[in-house]
């Protein structure tokens, strides 16, 4: 019998692909539409495009149920019953750093974020001290804007990923070519070629939709059943 889901659905769902991403069983692909504005063109002034280094870790959260903070996997679980290690660790991580979550999180929230203790499918440096990269803040299945999410966690100590880019319409070459700046992120850096990116388009101050784009020869996975951890690097 599975443990129940504090937050009674998954922490995290599925980003959508870029149209020529690579893409996995199970994966889906934005429409042209939205590719085009990500891409080519913005609908018009109202649209922001931001794009972040896509980071390959494993998916987890943090959240505020009743006043308590629980740490959770991706499918909604909590961290301390999952059957890898790297998820005990990160939940005994959580606990020491309860206040923090306390003080930035609000009552219903969650912050979801990449665990990069151990290697997936490439090798990172990590700061093991600070393992996480942090890139969404939701409730429910709603998320903050990035600024939203900057303002809220800048002085928290937490990691937040670099903004690659922002502004209009910028084509996925161009964008995967700024993942070789990684002179803004110090704890966590990809010592092989970066996954991919991650588009993120606002309007009007709210997230309208993410899409993904995963470099074409990017070996998912490579290293898993290796135990490869990045904090031995």
């Amino acid at each position: 019998m599975k443990p129940d889901k504090p937050l009674g659905q998954k922490a995290y769902g599925s980003i959508p692909h870029l149209i020529g991403s690579k893409t996995g069983e199970g994966d889906h692909t934005i429409s042209q539409g939205q590719h085009n504005i990500c891409t080519i063109k913005t609908r018009d002034k109202h649209d922001v495009i931001i794009v972040q280094e896509k980071f390959d870790g494993s998916n987890v959260a943090v959240a505020k149920i009743n006043g308590q903070i629980v740490a959770l996997t991706r499918p909604g679980y909590l961290a301390e019953t999952s059957p890898h290690e790297m998820h005990h660790i990160f939940a005994n991580w959580v606990k020491e750093r309860e206040d923090i979550f306390q003080q930035y999180l609000n009552e219903g929230e969650r912050l979801c974020g990449e665990l990069m203790l151990m290697a997936h499918g490439l090798k990172y440096k990590i700061d093991e001290d600070n393992p996480i990269i942090w890139f969404d803040l939701m409730r429910g299945m709603d998320r903050v804007s990035v600024d939203i999410l900057f303002e809220r966690i800048f002085y928290s100590g937490l990691l937040l990923p670099v903004t690659l880019w922002k502004g209009e319409a910028i084509a996925i070459e161009l964008a995967y070519e700024k993942t070789n700046n990684h002179l803004f992120v110090q704890h966590v850096k990809c010592l092989e070629q970066p996954e991919g990116i991650i588009y993120r388009v606002e309007r009007k101050g709210k997230v309208d939709f993410l899409a993904k784009w995963v470099r074409p020869d990017f070996e998912t996975g490579k290293y898993l059943g290796q135990e490869v951890w990045n904090t031995s690097l």
